[in-house]
């Protein structure tokens, strides 16, 4: 029997790297897309050292979110598309369109090239960033919750995230009818890197390992396992109730970020003496945020302010089923020091 083909999009990322194992995993063949064909012998060394059978199963496209070109070769033969890559800057742009043009256009890429090869289904990646901003809530964020890219203060990421998501379903309520999408909305993502690139919520871990982060503001997140993120776009592809559905991807309440310093402590012992539990009182952080550009992004609206969100209908209608929060935070920095991106503390 000829095994299907699944596109993942952005195959150097965190996600989509744990997206392509375990598509491989689960008996699909792979191919990806890379911006650069300098990125391959990478990606592939980097897959391979988890075990994983690449050998005619793993292909390479090189198609760019920023131009046409390459994605009708990327998406034919195959017969679903998880659409994971996404434009993220390391420091806010000048322009919040150099994060939005790129993010909406690039979603539309793909979607326009999957619906000309008559791609049964897209999964594509949101994220929780288009879901609860903007707008306070007195009950748990779910999917039918909408970040308010008109909110005063919103920064370019979760705006970015919330246009691009609409372009899509419009896409599909539109010239893409025919087409099946579903949406996968993760929290914060942690979790065993692969390899040395880091995302954002990754660096926040390292920084408290590493003890750059003498005290920590008031501000929540929701934590979830980048393996059960990428568990739940497989279900999202295979699963015929998923299409036209979002899915908000948490593995339980919100957690702050001294929660978040006690569970390394927790699960690391010694290796995370350096982590600080101390906690900055609100007004100092926006006291300091008027010379500090690390403090300026802690005094945000975000500040102070409780939330959290629920994957109850995930686990209800696709019968999901995230590792604790505290699992996923803990393997995070076991990868950083196995591949010796934080060294330990000295005795």
């Amino acid at each position: 029997m000829t095994r299907q083909t699944v596109l993942v999009t952005g195959g150097s990322g965190f996600l989509a790297g744990h997206c392509i194992l375990a598509l491989l995993k689960a008996g699909y063949d792979v191919r990806t897309t890379l911006r650069s064909p300098a990125r391959e012998a990478g990606l592939r060394a980097t897959l391979a050292a988890t075990g994983a059978e690449l050998d005619g199963r793993l292909q390479v496209a090189i198609a760019d979110l920023t131009a046409d070109a390459g994605w009708d070769a990327a998406v034919a033969g195959c017969s679903h598309v998880l659409h994971v890559a996404s434009p993220l800057l390391t420091a806010a742009p000048p322009d919040e369109d150099e994060l939005i043009r790129p993010a909406r256009e690039g979603t539309l890429r793909v979607l326009r090239a999957a619906h000309r090869a008559g791609i049964k289904r897209v999964v594509l990646t949101s994220s929780f960033a288009a879901i609860g901003y903007g707008r306070p809530l007195d009950r748990p964020y779910d999917e039918r919750d909408w970040t308010d890219p008109a909110a005063p203060g919103l920064a370019a990421y979760p705006k970015s995230k919330t246009l691009a998501e609409k372009a899509a379903w419009d896409f599909v309520d539109g010239e893409g009818q025919g087409l099946e999408l579903a949406v996968v909305n993760p929290v914060g993502i942690f979790g065993p890197l692969l390899g040395p690139d880091l995302s954002a919520s990754i660096v926040l871990i390292r920084t408290m390992l590493e003890g750059k982060l003498r005290a920590v503001p008031q501000l929540m997140f929701g934590v979830v396992d980048v393996r059960d993120v990428a568990e739940l776009h497989l279900r999202a592809m295979t699963d015929p109730a998923a299409a036209g559905e979002r899915f908000l991807a948490t593995a339980g309440d919100f957690m702050t970020m001294r929660a978040i310093a006690e569970a390394l402590k927790a699960g690391l012992g010694q290796r995370a003496d350096r982590v600080s539990t101390v906690v900055l009182p609100n007004w100092l952080v926006r006291l300091v945020a008027r010379f500090s550009a690390t403090a300026r992004q802690a005094a945000t609206p975000e500040l102070g302010r409780k939330k959290t969100a629920t994957g109850a209908k995930a686990i209800a209608m696709l019968g999901w089923q995230p590792r604790p929060a505290a699992e996923a935070l803990v393997a995070t920095g076991e990868s950083l020091f196995r591949l010796g991106l934080v060294s330990p503390p000295r005795p």
